[in-house]
């Protein structure tokens, strides 16, 4: 008992648990998947060659010793296991926004146009400190803030939300970077001011000359490695195109036929009976109580569909047994036929001791 009651209460756990984590995880997105990917790999080829400590890091080293390639680079690299997990973390969660956006490939090409600024920008102010204040950056957390702030540059909405506090979105990176900055390790506070004002700069536009425009993102998104990132599942490519990138991000519902209302109608023919006349209307005895209802012939040029019955709105001009007339418009629900000529067909209960004088 003691077992089954063990087993029983770790399968509730880890079944409520995988419907809170789908819930709050972001989608995987292919160019984060290949930015996180390529983290790991440098990080793997550093432990397994005991690579020099800070050997792709930013800082007055790129120009001191003309090391251009740190700019490509240190986003990747990575000191420990613990900033690697960390930053491809943020990575997974802030900068999903971004890329489904823009689409994957001009992720890809601002993920790179931003860290090469960014790391560009820092050295010069690096360079410019003194030795015993300069200090080293790399990884995914300066590119990461700077993809938030080009995010809240051109989001339309006013007000943020993060542990139910309310704020300014062009607030969110700042709120960002203080989080960031004392919980991920190995960050530098100067770069990641930098790259939080490169997003703002590039929301503005004013890098838009070097920007890959959104035509030409759709010509290379049909190339490899791109048209192999299409076919993997569990991974959301985001296309280029406006019209295609909402598919995507949007698919389309399209519900079984009656599904939606919820009400459900049943065919007249299933509570009709015997044609009868009333006042001299054709009409066919209801399964429902109350006065038998005359057949209403309408055009069928002003009918509605829902589901699979149509729907007609009938005024009828009545006239009660003691001369006092009165309008009612009501509506009336038809289950198109196959042999539906222009005429159709329906049951319309009139109020007691009235009588139809004109049908419109």
């Amino acid at each position: 008992d003691k077992i089954s009651s063990h087993s029983w209460f770790g399968d509730f756990f880890l079944t409520n648990f995988s419907l809170v984590l789908t819930e709050i995880a972001p989608a995987v997105t292919s160019g984060a998947i290949i930015v996180a990917l390529l983290s790991c790999v440098l990080f793997g080829v550093q432990m397994y060659f005991s690579l020099t400590q800070g050997l792709f890091s930013v800082g007055a080293a790129v120009f001191q010793s003309v090391h251009l390639h740190r700019l490509f680079m240190f986003p990747f690299y990575h000191r420990s296991s613990a900033q690697l997990l960390l930053n491809i973390t943020a990575l997974l969660f802030l900068s999903s926004s971004l890329e489904k956006g823009v689409g994957t490939v001009r992720f890809l090409f601002l993920f790179l146009l931003m860290s090469t600024t960014t790391g560009l920008c820092f050295s010069f102010l690096d360079l410019l400190q003194d030795d015993s204040s300069r200090s080293h950056a790399e990884g995914l957390l300066p590119v990461v803030l700077a993809s938030v702030a080009l995010t809240a540059m051109h989001t339309k909405m006013t007000k943020g939300f993060l542990c139910g506090v309310s704020f300014p979105t062009m607030a969110l990176p700042w709120v960002l970077l203080i989080i960031t900055t004392a919980v991920i390790p190995h960050s530098v506070l100067l770069c990641n001011v930098t790259s939080i004002l490169i997003g703002w700069m590039y929301g503005k536009g004013w890098f838009s000359h070097v920007d890959m425009s959104e035509a030409r993102a759709g010509i290379v998104e049909k190339m490899m490695p791109f048209r192999w990132l299409r076919r993997i599942s569990g991974v959301m490519f985001v296309p280029a195109s406006t019209e295609e990138r909402r598919k995507t991000l949007l698919p389309q519902i399209n519900p079984t036929p009656g599904s939606y209302p919820v009400q459900a109608y049943a065919p007249l023919s299933n509570i009709n009976t015997a044609p009868m006349t009333y006042e001299g209307w054709a009409n066919s005895a209801s399964a429902l109580a109350g006065p038998p209802p005359p057949l209403i012939f309408m055009d069928s040029a002003q009918h509605t569909s829902l589901g699979n019955y149509v729907h007609i709105p009938i005024y009828l001009h009545l006239v009660h047994d003691s001369e006092a007339e009165s309008v009612f418009s009501v509506t009336a629900q038809l289950p198109p036929t196959r042999n539906f000529n222009g005429q159709g067909k329906s049951n319309i209960s009139i109020p007691p001791n009235h009588r139809i004088q004109q049908v419109k």
